[in-house]
């Protein structure tokens, strides 16, 4: 049985109740939305009246947000949020032959699939791409993205998961941080670079390659490969990294691989379709396609 739509709130009143939760203020919400601060305050009253709920409490002159509208407050911004994507979306495909939302992991992203994007919009004339970056599994449909590139294991609820690859990475170090140290001495006296999310991949790597593993936590770490990267570029100390991230670097000799072994971690890269796509020709054209890239 649906929910009759005269029970259900005013797309207005909604707005108003998640400016004035926001700012924390019914006037500073008016001015937001171009409104009066009696109009706002009479919106959130009606909406109050519908709900059958109190969403503000005054403390000391202050409003604050009530039980009932700490829990609607998340739900009235995914809302919006989703009508705003909605409008954008159709406002820009007037001349779109199709549009795919792309998530993906920020280094991956801007350093292996950009510069391959351009070659699958080619195969689709016409088509529209926005692309936003996840570092961890999300609600797809929530957020209206129709692929995601995920790394970890092949579980996603309501996803449907294909292997891309495993990851190997390599230890790098700055020409700076060579001519400091010479190889022979890097491992003992330069500083590690971690990435946070992966803190026994040092330890692994030197422990797979014949080496003490006594000093493998030591030296500063970093949140994304993005940011390891750069500190490696800039002589901060030797870090392991997927080899496919550090190809340009490589090349324009900003980095060098400074031994011979690698390590392929036991997580791998899939490409995840949400469970309603899984059919969707151009979504799995996008699956196809990567799948050949990779």
């Amino acid at each position: 049985m649906k929910l009759s739509r005269s029970l259900i709130p005013d797309l207005s009143a909604l707005q108003a109740f998640e400016a004035a939760a926001r700012h924390g203020s019914f006037t500073r919400a008016a001015v937001e939305l171009n409104l009066t601060q009696s109009a706002v305050s009479r919106q959130i009253k009606d909406l109050e009246t519908q709900l059958g709920v109190a969403l503000f409490e005054r403390v000391r002159q202050r409003i604050v947000l009530s039980t009932a509208g700490r829990h609607l407050r998340p739900e009235a911004e995914q809302l919006l949020a989703g009508l705003e994507r909605l409008t954008l979306r159709a406002a820009s495909a007037r001349d779109a032959t199709g549009h795919l939302t792309i998530a993906t992991l920020p280094t991956f992203g801007s350093r292996w699939l950009m510069p391959r994007l351009p070659k699958f919009l080619s195969q689709h004339p016409g088509l529209q791409a926005t692309v936003v970056t996840r570092s961890g599994v999300f609600d797809m449909a929530a957020e209206g993205v129709d692929i995601a590139i995920h790394y970890g294991a092949p579980v996603w609820a309501g996803g449907d998961c294909t292997y891309l690859c495993r990851e190997t990475v390599v230890p790098v170090a700055a020409p700076s941080l060579l001519n400091r140290f010479g190889p022979e001495r890097l491992l003992e006296q330069a500083p590690l670079l971690h990435l946070t999310s992966r803190p026994m991949l040092w330890a692994d790597w030197l422990a797979q390659n014949g080496h003490s593993t006594a000093e493998a936590f030591h030296g500063h770490r970093f949140e994304q490969f993005a940011l390891l990267i750069e500190a490696a570029k800039a002589g901060l100390g030797v870090a392991l990294v997927p080899g496919y991230l550090i190809e340009r670097e490589v090349q324009q000799g900003r980095l060098h691989i400074v031994f011979d072994g690698s390590l392929t971690t036991d997580a791998a890269y899939h490409v995840v379709l949400p469970e309603s796509r899984v059919s969707d020709r151009l979504s799995q054209g996008f699956v196809d396609w990567i799948l050949g890239e990779v």
